[in-house]
């Protein structure tokens, strides 16, 4: 099967689903965390002092990480739609959660210090992000993202 001829290849599919689930476990995250707040933020972990910290944080920041979020799930459905906007809009996902990363270690640390576990999920994070840039890009580049 060429993967110019039109025909998307399957994994195509396997990557827009997975990226679909694993970005969908991202707005669960965002809209628990403003739906259900505090007893949500305590239940994954979270002290009094960073709750407290989640809070303060400026409304820019929130907006960056609603677009690093929710651009994330729009990518996934443009690329299991087969639309090469699925490029930019992963991008403009990854540049938020850079932005987001510089915030949390470089602008206003979380008090207590990220978990080792914080890290590495935000390791994979970044690393998924890079990936669906460089995957959906590649399927623009061989013709089965238009």
């Amino acid at each position: 099967m060429s993967e110019t001829s039109g025909k998307a290849p399957v994994h195509l599919w396997v990557a827009g689903v997975l990226s679909l689930l694993w970005n969908g476990f991202g707005a669960y995250d965002y809209a628990m965390s403003k739906l259900k707040g505090d007893a949500y933020l305590t239940s994954s972990g979270m002290t009094a002092e960073q709750i407290s910290y989640f809070h303060t944080m400026p409304s820019w920041m929130t907006a960056v990480w609603a677009i690093g979020v929710w651009g994330a799930v729009l990518g996934s459905v443009l690329l299991l739609l087969r639309n090469k906007l699925a490029v930019p809009v992963f991008l403009a996902s990854l540049i938020a959660f850079v932005l987001s990363l510089i915030y949390a270690y470089g602008v206003a640390p979380m008090p207590g210090g990220a978990a080792t576990g914080l890290f590495v999920m935000q390791a994979l994070i970044l690393a998924g992000c890079v990936f669906f840039v460089w995957y959906a890009s590649f399927g623009v580049r061989s013709g089965w993202l238009t």
